[in-house]
């Protein structure tokens, strides 16, 4: 599979864009441990075009996480293509993908993201001068559609295709179902088997095992695997499932990775985060602590690995309480023991 000049192996797996996720020091474990490709979180191309420092610093990208693509939204056509040509001599990332399926109010309600999926002709106009704008691969990411009465993506397909994208990806859910319900990919496998369709597939909802991965490159024959919230405090699962595709090939997988080493792991995100925004905002301000913090919560809230810790929902009130590292780390170090204790 290739996207541009960019070569992947086979089954690759991608991180997907997230807002308040896909910071550099998440991308950069999620790549550590077998992303074939990560996101930025996705970038606003109003305020990219406004210079708003909180958008422009989402630009920042690290050489040791390529191939890396950049997200922007937005629902006018100028704005878009300026967007797109800041983001190429700004930051060259490998590719720029256009959001057309953020589901959220804030963004669809506006016309954004997947609010585009009401406005085909505008949809495609802003891919279209987009892919003219810039030298950098354009692909594209959006949904089934705007509701179940209105599932368009095998046409969309098609359309955005002619627009010059080289890649699309499809969320296998529709606008009005957001976040709920199950990811159908009965018609991301329709789209991946067109005949007429010949530019990579990459399929995303709702794969959270090796063996949701493996489904989907078999039974849909899509190109690359995108996951998304699986991803919040578990890094290592693209680890995890890469692991699985080798021992399924009759392969000898790596070993695996222990409960030590991911709590390892989500220490180093929290020093890698400090590490950053310090660097970012070129001080020493004892605020950038609680910052760094603040970026590592989400995942520490989700992560699985604390599953199996009897009455944790104390431990995890203080978790996400902290406002030091070295107290976060210390609560972090408490867990290791009980769970130690406990297996």
């Amino acid at each position: 599979m290739n996207i541009g000049n960019i070569s992947f192996p086979d089954k690759p797996l991608f991180l997907a864009p997230m807002e308040d996720v896909t910071d550099i020091g998440f991308r950069r474990l999620c790549k550590r441990y077998g992303a074939a490709m990560v996101y930025t979180e996705f970038v606003s191309a109003e305020a990219l075009v406004r210079s708003v420092k909180s958008t422009v610093d989402k630009l920042t990208i690290d050489d040791a996480e390529r191939p890396v693509g950049i997200q922007i939204y937005g629902r006018d056509v100028p704005q878009m293509v300026e967007a797109a040509k800041i983001v190429e001599a700004a930051a060259h990332p490998d590719v720029i993908d256009i959001n057309f399926g953020c589901p959220v109010k804030k963004v669809a309600g506006k016309g954004a993201g997947a609010g585009m999926l009401q406005n085909i002709p505008l949809l495609l106009d802003i891919t279209r001068e987009v892919v003219k704008a810039v030298k950098t691969p354009v692909t594209v990411k959006t949904r089934l559609g705007w509701n179940k009465e209105q599932l368009i993506i095998t046409t969309l397909a098609e359309q955005l295709q002619d627009c010059g994208i080289q890649a699309l990806t499809i969320h296998g859910r529709t606008r009005s179902q957001m976040y709920t319900g199950e990811a159908d990919w009965t018609l991301i496998g329709e789209v991946k088997n067109n005949p007429r369709i010949h530019i990579p597939i990459i399929g995303n909802g709702d794969i959270t095992s090796p063996e949701e991965a493996f489904e989907a490159f078999n039974r849909y024959g899509v190109d690359a695997v995108m996951i998304g919230r699986a991803t919040f405090g578990r890094p290592w699962i693209f680890k995890e499932i890469n692991d699985y595709f080798v021992e399924r090939g009759g392969g000898v997988e790596s070993s695996a990775i222990t409960l030590d080493d991911k709590i390892d792991i989500l220490i180093e995100q929290l020093h890698i985060n400090m590490e950053h925004i310090r660097k970012e905002r070129g001080d020493d301000d004892p605020r950038n602590e609680l910052r760094a913090i603040l970026h590592t919560r989400r995942h520490l809230a989700a992560t699985p690995i604390f599953k199996g810790i009897p009455d944790f929902r104390q431990t995890r009130i203080a978790m996400l309480r902290a406002e030091t590292v070295p107290e976060l780390i210390a609560i972090l170090e408490q867990c290791r023991q009980r769970l130690k204790e406990d297996s």
